[in-house]
């Protein structure tokens, strides 16, 4: 697939894992760990409420009061912002991409978002010739809409594109639409994985 291009995911693949991140949160908080994630799996409405703010029904604030609720946090001002403070960047996969952009490879991100706090406008610049984040498109992974509009925002046909994402929904819903999908679990293989795709070194 030499010449093709890269799409990556922005929470999990280009930060540290994010769960591992909100067990740290729990902590902090006094919560469970592994409460967000259970959350997720077993309440419906909690993530309806994601959803809602993914494609900006509802905004961030709104989010965060009716997250916290469900938390039983009593101070939900910058919830977000503490949900990702254990979240780091994931510099290899980061530098993977900034490789391939480097090489002449269009590069893109699509991402669900969590607000825009999360996102570091410098490096989103620097990585990126397109950024699709969820809330500005009124779109969410995996539906197939968000995939075809950010290979349209590339120029490239999606049958060009590779596609890098932690959540595995996510990925098939790349793949149904003709896209090349990665699904990460680990820094180096995604990397090793992406150089094979796009046969060029990216280290």
């Amino acid at each position: 697939m030499a010449g093709g291009a890269l799409l990556v995911d922005f929470g999990g693949v280009l930060t540290t894992n994010i769960w591992q991140g909100f067990d740290e949160f729990c902590r902090n908080e006094g919560i469970e760990q592994g409460t967000m994630r259970e959350m997720f799996k077993t309440q419906p409405d909690a993530v309806a409420d994601l959803r809602l703010m993914e494609t900006g029904e509802i905004s961030p604030e709104d989010f965060e009061r009716r997250f916290g609720d469900r938390l039983g946090i009593a101070s939900t001002e910058g919830l977000i912002t503490r949900m990702f403070a254990a979240i780091r960047p994931e510099e290899h996969v980061a530098g993977a991409v900034r490789a391939a952009h480097d090489a002449g490879v269009r590069t893109g991100l699509i991402s669900n978002s969590w607000g825009r706090t999360i996102y570091d406008p410098a490096l989103m610049e620097e990585l990126f010739d397109v950024v699709v984040i969820s809330g500005d498109v009124g779109l969410h992974k995996p539906q197939p809409e968000i995939y075809h509009l950010a290979a349209e925002r590339l120029g490239v046909e999606l049958g060009a594109c590779v596609f890098v994402d932690d959540l595995r929904e996510n990925v098939e819903g790349a793949e149904r639409v003709g896209m090349t999908g990665v699904l990460h679990r680990d820094p180096v293989q995604t990397v090793e994985r992406l150089e094979e795709l796009l046969e060029i070194p990216l280290r």
